[in-house]
């Protein structure tokens, strides 16, 4: 099981490396919502989103061997992106299965770190097992973007910092796609702050954690059509559901409506650029998805990375 424990000691790896991001607030926010916020910036994180934490911290974690033969992950972007760089820093290859319709920033991105991109179709293919072929076939080490308890102790550094620096919360809100994030976070933070309420949010067309949560065990949708592309996954991964059934509250949704409205909050308010996966936890508390708001609020905007004609078009509807 994933403890508070491993979730420092990946702290200890990333000192020096990750940037330990900034905690944003709003008098605005505040005052519209009826609570006191505090915002962890994590499109300020090395490669624009929190995922280069857990990556950072698992790739850190292998034998020069497995250095040596490179790594291997699949990710719509921001965890293909932070793979590409940790094992550039590590001073591996890596390869990288990644959705023929992923944003192109992303693509260009994971290239500029100087990985392979090998593409698939995310509605036809089992990303999965694709690349656990391709990383057998060519003797790599698969680094899962969320499925994996190093990835998962990684992201939980979000939250040790946030609660380090702000303090005891009632809330924490936390996009939620794989669950990774919200697996390390919830370890950490009902540890660190008890008492607090863990509350995932997921777009609307792709509601596999709430669903999940009121069975009981993971249940699978069709690949949801979402401007969310970091949150499209159409079951919570294993080893993240255990984590999260025991300590998420709820997860609850998100129009793609009201995430464009939040992505347009923090530009125009906080004068920041999300990515619409980033923005669905804010777009949660701003659309008042919490009942019973408590006096203190934390919500991950979890990266930034969208590229100008996208986000252009996006707000311009």
């Amino acid at each position: 099981m994933l403890s508070l424990t491993d979730v420092r000691a990946a702290a200890e790896r990333l000192k020096g490396v990750a940037h330990r991001t900034p905690v944003l607030t709003s008098r605005t926010l505040n005052e519209r919502v009826g609570a006191e916020v505090f915002l962890k910036a994590e499109n300020f994180q090395r490669i624009g989103a929190f995922k280069f934490r857990g990556a950072f911290n698992a790739i850190s974690r292998l034998t020069p061997e497995q250095l040596g033969a490179g790594v291997a992950a699949y990710s719509s972007g921001n965890h293909a992106q932070a793979v590409a760089l940790a094992a550039q820093l590590a001073g591996a290859s890596a390869v990288i299965l990644m959705p023929e319709d992923a944003p192109p920033t992303k693509v260009a991105a994971t290239r500029g770190y100087g990985a392979e991109v090998v593409t698939y179709d995310r509605y036809t293919q089992d990303r999965a097992a694709l690349a656990q072929e391709l990383a057998t076939e060519r003797g790599r080490t698969l680094i899962p973007p969320y499925d994996n308890y190093d990835v998962m102790a990684g992201q939980g550094t979000v939250a040790l910092e946030l609660l380090e620096e702000v303090g005891h919360l009632g809330a924490l809100l936390v996009p939620v796609g794989g669950g990774g994030l919200m697996a390390g976070c919830a370890t950490a933070a009902t540890l660190m702050s008890p008492g607090i309420r863990m509350i995932g949010v997921e777009p609307a067309a792709g509601d596999d954690h709430a669903r999940s949560l009121a069975a009981g065990e993971r249940v699978e949708i069709d690949v949801p059509r979402t401007i969310a592309d970091g949150q499209a996954i159409s079951t919570p991964g294993e080893l993240t559901f255990a984590v999260n059934r025991r300590l998420v509250e709820s997860f609850e949704l998100v129009s793609d409506e009201e995430i464009v409205a939040a992505m347009a909050f923090a530009f125009e308010r906080l004068k920041i650029v999300l990515e619409p996966s980033g923005a669905s936890a804010l777009a949660g508390l701003l659309a008042g998805r919490i009942h019973g708001t408590p006096e203190r609020v934390g919500v991950v905007l979890s990266g930034g990375n969208v590229g100008l004609e996208r986000f252009r078009e996006l707000l311009g509807k």
